[in-house]
């Protein structure tokens, strides 16, 4: 099954080109490892408006089956990241983040203070992982194995008879 991602990296410094993002092109390098799609990949500032409206404007076009996040997941003032996904999701996902900061917490004990979420928006599943590179693709291996069956749950028709 080839998956189809969205890697949006939420940063104020690597927006305005004082930093180079190496989350995003980490986590892409692990999507690609998987044999799955990165449709494209963005840099924002930690701006919760525009997360928001990036977030719905992904979700919406039906490009991507999963949109993932980096960065702005802790607790500086300008770490809006679950709000503004908070915002526009229709469904929550807790498990994921649960599990992503069970696992981390085995490694450090900063998982505490990742406030990531997931969630459904249409047929998109969106999960915020943290912004360190390290971080961020800990967490996404901590997910992988069940990626498939989200997208494949979230993409059957309701009224095809492997539903019922």
């Amino acid at each position: 099954m080839t998956i189809r991602i969205g890697i949006l990296t939420l940063s104020d410094r690597s927006s305005r080109g004082e930093r180079v993002d190496a989350s995003g092109p980490a986590l892409a390098h692990l999507v690609l490892a998987q044999n799955w799609s990165v449709i494209e990949q963005a840099i924002l500032a930690d701006d919760e408006s525009t997360i928001r409206a990036a977030l719905t404007a992904w979700a919406d076009s039906g490009r991507f089956d999963v949109i993932l996040t980096t960065g702005g997941t802790g607790f500086a003032l300008r770490d809006v990241t679950p709000e503004a996904t908070r915002a526009i999701i229709q469904r929550d996902a807790p498990g994921l983040a649960e599990a992503m900061r069970a696992d981390s917490l085995k490694k450090t004990p900063h998982a505490m203070l990742s406030r990531g979420i997931a969630g459904i928006r249409g047929r998109t599943l969106i999960v915020n992982l943290p912004g360190s590179p390290k971080g961020a693709v800990e967490n996404l291996q901590t997910i992988l194995p069940v990626l498939p069956h989200a997208v494949q749950l979230l993409n059957d028709d309701p009224n095809s008879e492997a539903s019922h």
